[in-house]
């Protein structure tokens, strides 16, 4: 038996003032996906594949005109009640923010069964069994919001298989981990999938690191669907810069003074917590490209919060040379896209930044945006909407700009184009501060790359010096 099958899906989103006639983003589509096995979803940013997914779900499924039929063991997802839908579709989210509702790790993971009226005993054991099963005990009564980037994923990803679906659908489930927490969570997937017989079909910009584990891979492309061997689903996604000059190949920066710089700084979030930050010392050089990395809850984001003076140092000095001249793009694009289309979105700093309908024509043009100018902002795919708000913040031209994950959710064509932005900012003597755990794309514009571990900055290298000495990292 088929565990997903897509019978002649077309789908297109409504119709706007501002685009009265949407084109289809899936047409005529037919695929099938066996029970039993380990589905990779691939294709362009934008191409589809998420909407692929949630049309799978009933009660996230976008809304827009559905032709054909979605079955999940053979039935119509659509006539599936709430409780049929739960036990057999469980979807996990790109971003864990967006599913994680509750404050606690214990509620978090007892939230959805309570929605499905399960039985306290049976809700407890299921709770239990699954906590054992990923290893979560340690960390069971601990505070959500105080889990690292890796803890909140394994954690989406549990408490959804706490609900025993059949079938597992996740959309780019690691693009915000650090290569340890992203191997452990693709052990617990392919544990779910072989030893709980739970059939996984997964989006991704990146299939390298499911190669091994995976059964058979589709490719997304101008709203068909096809069949790919493995290989050539690895091929495909793969991020080769062409046109971008590495920073150690490039004019040499200045180096003239700091754009940026952290001083004995210590930070935590309240009193009795941990330290966060503890004595951290690193410079940011004016006029060039520095990369942050470490492990999910090293404290990148917080450091790039201080930079931004969202955050405050508790202890030591952060001097910001260009705090009137600075922008910042956090983890989550949607937290600063508001506007209607993505065109009106791009224009609503323009009077304060002094730029015009030209230059947001010519940065469309340039990310690949113009095809959707007439869309909402939030209608659009994860990796749309990184490169709207990427777009958004470049327009201000500031002097430093600071970047959080900002190739989540991005095919090698967008982070092509990205390399090729922040390059040009890095030749017009403009400073970057970028966290990131993508090592291809910090090999291909930084200058520098700082290892943040036990609050502080462990080395800073050359990205080539720091990937040829590390057993850990690798672009």
């Amino acid at each position: 038996m088929n565990a997903l099958e897509y019978a002649d899906v077309s789908f297109t989103y409504p119709a706007t003032d501002t685009e009265p006639s949407p084109s289809p983003v899936l047409e005529h589509v037919s695929l099938a996906v066996p029970e039993g096995a380990f589905a990779l979803i691939t294709g362009s940013t934008g191409s589809g594949k998420s909407t692929l997914l949630r049309l799978a779900k009933p009660e996230v499924a976008p809304t827009g005109t559905l032709g054909g039929n979605v079955l999940a063991f053979g039935r119509d997802v659509r006539t599936l009640s709430s409780v049929e839908s739960a036990q057999t579709v469980g979807l996990v989210f790109q971003s864990p923010d967006s599913q994680i509702v509750c404050d606690t790790v214990w509620h978090e993971m007892a939230f959805g069964l309570e929605n499905l009226g399960t039985p306290v005993p049976e809700m407890r054991r299921r709770v239990a069994e699954t906590c054992m099963f990923f290893g979560m005990e340690p960390w069971f009564r601990r505070q959500t919001a105080n889990l690292s980037g890796g803890q909140r994923q394994m954690l989406a990803l549990a408490a959804t298989l706490a609900m025993r679906p059949r079938l597992l659908l996740l959309d780019e489930p690691t693009s915000m981990l650090d290569p340890v927490a992203e191997k452990d969570f693709l052990a617990m997937l392919f544990r779910a999938n072989r030893e709980l017989g739970v059939t996984v079909v997964v989006a991704t910009h990146a299939p390298e690191p499911m190669r091994d584990v995976a059964t058979c891979a589709f490719r997304v492309e101008d709203g068909h669907v096809r069949e790919l061997s493995l290989g050539e689903a690895v091929d495909a996604c793969a991020f080769r810069p062409d046109g971008v000059v590495s920073a150690s190949e490039g004019v040499a920066a200045s180096g003239s003074k700091p754009a940026l710089s952290f001083r004995d700084t210590w930070f935590r979030y309240s009193r009795d917590a941990d330290w966060v930050l503890r004595g951290l010392d690193l410079e940011v050089p004016e006029g060039e490209v520095t990369a942050l990395v470490g492990g999910n809850g090293s404290g990148k984001t917080t450091l790039l919060q201080l930079a931004c003076g969202t955050l405050a140092a508790q202890r030591g000095r952060v001097s910001r040379p260009h705090a009137a001249s600075q922008a910042y793009l956090l983890q989550s694009p949607r937290a600063i896209l508001s506007a209607q289309t993505v065109r009106e979105e791009l224009l609503l700093w323009s009077n304060g930044a002094g730029y015009g309908e030209a230059e947001v024509a010519e940065m469309m043009e340039r990310l690949g945006l113009e095809g959707v100018a007439a869309r909402n902002p939030l209608d659009l795919s994860g990796g749309q909407q990184q490169l709207v708000a990427f777009a958004k913040v470049l327009l201000t031209r500031p002097d430093l700009l600071v970047l959080d994950e900002p190739t989540k959710g991005l095919d090698a064509v967008a982070c092509t184009k990205l390399a090729r932005l922040v390059q040009e900012l890095r030749e017009e003597g403009r400073s970057v501060l970028l966290a990131t755990h993508d090592l291809a794309f910090v090999s291909a514009v930084a200058d520098s790359v700082s290892l943040l571990f036990d609050g502080g900055v462990t080395c800073t290298e050359r990205p080539d010096e720091f990937l040829a000495g590390s057993w850990l990292y690798h672009a």
